[in-house]
């Protein structure tokens, strides 16, 4: 007659296993894709068109045509001047009058300051590549992130990102990231003007 060999319990080796995922997924990080940071309008409350007036001098229109150009208020400019442009445009350093109006407005922890009424329309053509238009994006985000970063340190002595949450409130109310994108059009089928 044969002996019957003893089996092994492995029951504990279930719940060690199962404690040990639990740990693993617990403590590790998952990177998780950031988006575009932007303010999205509030929801329409009636089905009326609002027309918002606003004077021409303070819209900067951006274009990202088929091929990835970009057209800046008509002229073609290389992505590499995109963040140049925006920040003349935005900065507006000796009030022409081409370049948008500024209005003086009190500001908690900086006091008085001239804030540009400027803003960026960005428009882009439905064939536009998705790369092309995060390089956009990334370009205005840079100009205004720059135009921050000069205004935080003629302030408070340091950049944007090493200020405290009450400061970076002051310097995002002085340099607001006006940026209004309109859907995607396709301009090979827009009529002329």
């Amino acid at each position: 007659m044969a002996r019957k060999t003893p089996g092994i319990n492995t029951g504990s080796m279930a719940d060690i296993s199962f404690l040990l995922l639990t740990f693993f997924l617990l403590t590790s990080s998952i990177n998780t894709e950031q988006g575009i940071p932007r303010r999205l309008p509030p929801p329409k409350e009636n089905t009326e068109e609002i027309k918002i007036d606003i004077n021409q001098r303070n819209v900067l229109d951006v274009r990202v045509n088929f091929r990835d150009e970009l057209v800046v208020n008509d002229e073609i400019v290389p992505l590499s001047q995109l963040t140049l442009k925006a920040k003349e445009f935005l900065e507006n350093v000796e009030n022409s009058p081409n370049l948008p109006e500024k209005e003086s407005k009190y500001i908690d922890n900086i006091g008085e300051f001239y804030v540009s009424k400027g803003v960026i329309s960005l428009t882009n053509d439905q064939s536009t590549s998705y790369s092309g238009y995060v390089m956009v994006q990334n370009e205005l985000q840079r100009a205004v992130n720059e135009l921050r970063d000069k205004i935080s340190t003629q302030y408070f002595g340091k950049r944007y990102d090493n200020l405290d949450t009450a400061q970076q409130a002051a310097i995002r109310k002085a340099v607001p990231m006006n940026i209004s994108e309109a859907p995607p059009v396709d301009y090979n089928q827009q009529p002329a003007q």
